[in-house]
């Protein structure tokens, strides 16, 4: 490592240790620089690129995760989640959740409590899936080669849910992507709860074409965060939509397909019936213009 990006990284390890000590003052961008004697600009910039996220971005990550531990307690109010992680109020606690968690506060804490679930199995090409619902979209999706294990999955993932199996027309439509064309992808409703980042990724995933395969480091500079592979691979590994939000279509940059949370041998088999069933080449790794 040259002497000037050593000198960068170890600015940017202080400027992260700041925010982590003294995320309960909500300090902003030029506290923050200040702290490491560089500019507004020059900071922001600098720890974009080595972080993957705008300073901003990684306080409201810090602050959430803070929040989320305290909301776990049953006796904590909003307030006390508000108060204690540095916020002027629950108000502002609300934006910060909905903005990075893709849900409010409230419907965390409750951790699904008021979400009535629809679930069932089905059979695809690859095998049994479950398919789990809300009023608003596609909330899970997991090849089920044990089905008492992936309802657990399912379960876990929404621990105070109601569940009830039956099947509804959200998981019908869902379901007829294995056998229609993938351009009506449009026409299926997701209801995804994850970070900011992860959300970014997720539809990232959606926009890579049937036939085609992309890599973590092409993910990492679709979504203009060139240094976060890694970020990335744990975003995509923590996909809850299995086939539907394509991270099969993810590979390593060597061209080997690399692990799959659903195991290697049903990737190769997905990615080879998507390849047969596209008139291009299967191993591309770009997004459509």
């Amino acid at each position: 490592m040259k002497e000037q990006e050593n000198i960068n990284f170890n600015r940017i390890a202080e400027a992260i240790d700041y925010i982590k000590q003294n995320f309960k003052t909500q300090p902003n961008l030029d506290d923050v620089a200040e702290k490491i004697h560089l500019s507004p600009y020059h900071f922001q910039r600098m720890f974009t690129d080595w972080a993957g996220v705008s300073p901003k971005k990684f306080l409201q990550f810090i602050s959430v995760e803070y929040a989320k531990g305290i909301l776990k307690d049953k006796q904590a109010t909003l307030f006390d989640a508000a108060f204690e992680t540095g916020l002027s109020g629950t108000g502002r606690l609300h934006d910060l959740f909905v903005k990075i968690e893709g849900m409010t506060p409230g419907e965390f804490k409750n951790r699904g409590e008021n979400l009535s679930i629809n679930y069932s199995y089905a059979e695809t090409p690859f095998g049994d899936i479950l398919v789990a619902s809300t009023t608003k979209g596609i909330c899970f999706m997991a090849f089920a080669d044990n089905q008492q294990k992936a309802l657990n999955d399912l379960q876990n993932h929404f621990p105070n849910a109601r569940f009830k199996q039956m099947v509804d027309l959200i998981q019908q439509n869902a379901l007829y992507i294995f056998t229609h064309d993938w351009s009506k992808l449009h026409q299926i409703k997701l209801h995804l709860k994850g970070t900011g980042f992860q959300l970014k990724v997720w539809e990232t995933l959606l926009k890579i074409p049937m036939g085609r395969l992309s890599t973590y480091g092409n993910i990492a500079e679709h979504i203009k965060s060139p240094k976060a592979s890694r970020a990335v691979g744990s975003a995509i590994g923590d996909n809850p939509v299995a086939f539907l939000i394509p991270c099969h279509r993810v590979i390593q940059s060597a061209g080997t397909f690399g692990q799959y949370h659903w195991g290697s041998t049903r990737k190769t088999a997905i990615i080879g019936w998507e390849a047969a069933k596209t008139s291009g080449p299967g191993r591309q790794t770009s997004f459509d213009n």
